[in-house]
């Protein structure tokens, strides 16, 4: 049995006031994913948090520890490790008092996970007073973007919780805001949960979590991604696309990083394991070798992190045709193309409805293409329509102006009066979250929807008005026609594909900020016989003369046609 103490641990009093530090959001929106066993052993073992070591001379930190499914497990280890290297006549609370922070907002998580830990404790024959006083030295209930944490960690592991702003009330988003450099865009609350872990981490100190992977290449991660090139390495990737590595099902393609504070350097990756305990102890002591076996499951890759630049975590061969052509050609938007999305209106209930019963005057209404009306690369239009609140230069009508308009809005006024968009501005509250730009629908343009497993490039030769879930494609400079074959190319998904994270079911997203990484010959460069061959590859819809086409646009070698996925022949 350890020897009881007679110290008593001290909990400094919370700087923050009590509405900032309760609970933001209900439990059932708190992101709380609760991760296997399995998974927790191997993140453990990866960051070297193992029972081998003195752990009671390091010091760790779990920001948001749910069900305990971390924590218990390195409560564990630290017993296990303690009874290994604890001295003769040693005092457990003395020793182990300082050696976790294990932060929890939701009480009832506290409770139930409290309950197990103690039981750990006693088991390890910790006397029921000493075991309290650890649960009360170890466990720090509040919010753990604002509550007070002292000291530096040697370790900082979890699955932190994915939570939207909108989910957040406006007060305590904007105190996050004042407190975390990298929340940015719609960064979700594991962006500066994963900042604040990073910089309590003392030299040479590891962060191993699972999260989405995300923020690795969507614009919001990109301040993340900058502070960890300019203090940290990442040391360890481990794909968990398509893994069962939570106790429930999840949506979001989860991934494993482990990142010290240290001189950055090379990265190791493994992909898609196995979820077992055997094949994750093997991967776990393969990944940590002083040296990987050539051809094995797992690469090295160096300069992964770069700035806020996205990483690339796979497919270098075709990183390496991409850079080709980022070095040597301008991007989408620098050949004379714009890159845009459709509408959202935060109700779409009410803004949205089929044309012809949309009872306002004929200015105040715009057909509506939407993901549904693209069939087969066509548009097969339902119906509907938007009613626009705009005029054309921007500015929102008088309702005063338009008697029809006005009547159809009123109707609906407590639905859009609620949105989030129009808190800010309630005078301004029959307005549609984007500016509606009327102008747009009578121009040819190139319309994509977001998720998709192929480049789906769709010609709206100016009928319609593109919905929120469409991007669209406009240029006075190339044929759209042409940009349709190079765009329904390999090229198109090669770019997308390298910088996109894929959703269930291996979909990519073509959004915006990927499509516009694209890079494309300007039209001038393009000789009259090859514009001619690219506009007719569209318009037969055939895939493989798009490819032809367009693998000769870009003058690609055999190699590369290959790496492509085919050879254009």
């Amino acid at each position: 049995m350890f020897k009881r103490s007679i110290i008593t641990t001290e909990r400094q009093p919370s700087l923050f006031p009590p509405q900032i530090r309760t609970s933001p959001i209900g439990s059932r929106e708190r992101g709380a994913v609760f991760t296997r066993n399995e998974t927790v052993e191997f993140i453990l073992d990866l960051a070297g948090y193992t029972s081998d070591k003195q752990l009671h001379h390091t010091r760790l930190l779990e920001p948001s520890f749910g069900n305990g499914d971390f924590l218990l497990e390195a409560v564990k280890r630290l017993l296990t490790s303690y009874a290994r290297h604890r001295l003769e006549g040693s005092c457990a609370v003395d020793d182990l008092a300082d050696t976790i922070r294990a932060v929890e907002i939701d009480s009832a998580s506290i409770d139930r996970t409290g309950i197990k830990l103690r039981q750990i404790l006693v088991k390890a024959g910790i006397t029921s007073t000493d075991t309290e006083r650890l649960v009360s030295a170890w466990i720090v209930k509040g919010d753990f973007l604002l509550v007070e944490l002292s000291g530096q960690f040697s370790f900082a592991m979890g699955n932190p919780p994915y939570v939207r702003q909108e989910l957040i009330p406006d007060d305590v988003m904007t105190e996050y805001r004042a407190r975390y450099e990298t929340i940015y865009d719609r960064a979700d609350l594991y962006i500066p949960f994963l900042e604040r872990c990073l910089k309590l981490l003392k030299p040479s100190g590891s962060l191993g979590v699972i999260c989405s992977d995300r923020w690795m290449k969507n614009r919001y991660g990109g301040p993340l991604r900058a502070l960890i090139a300019r203090e940290y390495h990442l040391k360890y990737y481990v794909d968990m696309v398509e893994t069962p590595a939570f106790q429930s099902e999840v949506s979001a393609y989860p991934a494993i990083t482990i990142i010290t504070r240290e001189k950055a350097g090379p990265t190791r990756i493994a992909h898609r394991p196995a979820i077992d305990r055997k094949a994750l102890l093997t991967l776990s002591g393969s990944l940590t070798a002083k040296s990987i076996a050539i051809g094995g499951d797992i690469s090295e890759a160096s300069h992964v992190v770069n700035g806020a630049e996205p990483w690339i975590l796979h497919s270098f061969d075709q990183l390496t045709l991409v850079r080709r052509l980022e070095e040597s050609l301008p991007t989408l938007e620098e050949s004379g193309c714009k890159v845009g999305i459709g509408v959202a209106t935060g109700a779409d209930k009410a803004f949205i409805a089929p044309y012809e019963l949309l009872d306002v005057e004929p200015d105040r209404k715009l057909p509506l293409v939407t993901t549904s009306d693209i069939k087969n690369g066509d548009i097969i239009w339902q119906g509907l329509g938007v009613i626009n609140p705009f005029h054309d230069n921007g500015s929102l009508v008088e309702l005063s102006e338009y008697p029809k308009f006005a009547r159809y809005v009123l109707l609906h006024r407590e639905v859009m009066s609620k949105r989030h968009c129009v808190r800010t501005s309630p005078a301004k509250w029959f307005k549609t979250i984007d500016r509606i730009n009327p102008l747009l629908t009578g121009t040819p343009k190139l319309l994509i929807p977001d998720i998709k497993g192929d480049a789906l490039i769709v010609y709206d030769e100016g009928r319609f008005y593109p919905h929120h879930n469409l991007y669209y494609i406009t240029s006075e400079e190339w044929d759209l026609h042409a940009l349709q074959s190079v765009l329904r190319s390999g090229i198109a998904k090669l770019f997308v594909a390298i910088y996109s994270v894929r959703m269930r079911g291996g979909y990519l997203r073509f959004q915006a900020q990927y499509l516009r990484r694209i890079r494309l010959p300007r039209w001038s460069d393009v000789s009259p016989e090859l514009r001619t061959v690219l506009s007719k590859a569209a318009a037969a819809g055939d895939p493989e003369a798009c490819n032809r086409a367009t693998f000769e646009l870009y003058q690609l070698t055999e190699q590369e046609k290959s790496t492509i996925g085919g050879n254009g022949r």
